[in-house]
Parts: C-alpha cells; structure tokens; sequence
C-alpha cells in the first residue's frame, strides 16, 4: 500500500486507493475500472450527469437518488455503485474523473505496465496505436498503457510523454524551433 500512495496523492489519490483496495479484495478490478471509464466518458457527453457531478447547487441527498438511478441505468458492478455514493454524500463527485486517473495510475502499476500520455494532431487508429504501443514497450522495457489524446494545433507529428521523459515531434514544435532560429539570424 505505501507504493500506491506513493504513485497518487490529494484527495482523489486517497479515495482511489480505497476503491483500488476494495476491488482488489473483491477481484473486480477490471469491472470497475470498465465502469469508471464509462462514467468519465458519460461526464463529458452528458450535461445532466456533467451538473450533477460538478455543481455545487445540488443537494447532496439528490446526489445521491441520481448516482443511484445511475449506477442502476448503467448496470454498474455493485462496488462502483456503492463507491458513487459514498461520493456523492461525502460532496466529492466533483472528484470522479480525478479518482478515475489515479485509479487507473494505480491498475497499470499493478499490472506492470507504464502509462504514456500521446497528443496528436488527428486521431490515431487502432493499428497506430498498436505500433506505438509496441515501440514505446521496446523502449521502456515494460508494458505501456497509452492515454491518447488530439490537439488539431499540433499540425502533424506526436508528442509522447513517458514518466519524466518526454519526445516531442510535432510540425508545430518544429515551426516554432525554426521560428525562434531564424530571429536570431537577423
């Protein structure tokens, strides 16, 4: 347990670590991991479960009817359920998608594996995340569970950040490289 705490920390650190415990102990880490990525991905294209997670206004006993018709609609593992509402009466829902991460820092430590943050300017497919994922695997020595994500200003090219180390090869990094050069040139 001290690794884990370790590896997160703050309020969403703490509460994930006690999820993490418990689902551990009930084997279903990868149902609740399965859920929480359902409701990260639910808070950002619902705006109904988006307000009731992050509004401040919403009375906490109606947290907690919503994130229990939630986890009954979304057919939630029992354990997540519970968790949403421990959440919602202690007023820390506005936590979820925090908990999730560290949550998920937690499960790829426990599997061995290494998380990489990759930012590119377009979606990658499955088979370009399937090479990337092997090439930074032979880098690392170790598994690697990429979080992907798109910033259009990119141009083209990645950005991959791996612990501490980070490789940037995006156009618009060279751009502003070659921007900075030529200033001095003059």
């Amino acid at each position: 347990m001290a690794s884990q705490q370790a590896i997160v920390s703050g309020i969403a650190g703490r509460y994930a670590v006690a999820l993490f415990d418990l689902a551990a102990d009930g084997k279903v880490l990868d149902s609740v991991e399965s859920d929480l990525i359902r409701l990260v991905a639910l808070s950002t294209e619902s705006e109904e479960f988006s307000t009731l997670v992050e509004s401040p206004i919403i009375a906490r006993s109606e947290q907690v009817k919503a994130v229990a018709a939630v986890t009954k609609a979304a057919e939630l593992n029992a354990l997540t359920g519970k968790f949403l509402g421990v959440l919602a009466v202690n007023g820390r829902l506005n936590a979820l998608v925090s908990i999730a991460g560290a949550f998920a820092t937690l499960l790829s430590d426990h599997r061995g594996e290494v998380t990489a943050d990759v930012v590119s300017s377009t979606e990658l497919s499955d088979n370009q995340l399937g090479d990337l994922k092997s090439q930074l695997k032979k880098a690392v020595g170790r598994d690697v569970a990429i979080e992907a994500s798109v910033d259009a200003t990119l141009i083209g090219g990645l950005v991959v950040k791996v612990g501490s180390r980070m490789v940037d090869t995006s156009i618009k990094t060279k751009l502003d490289n070659l921007a900075i050069a030529m200033k001095g040139v003059q």
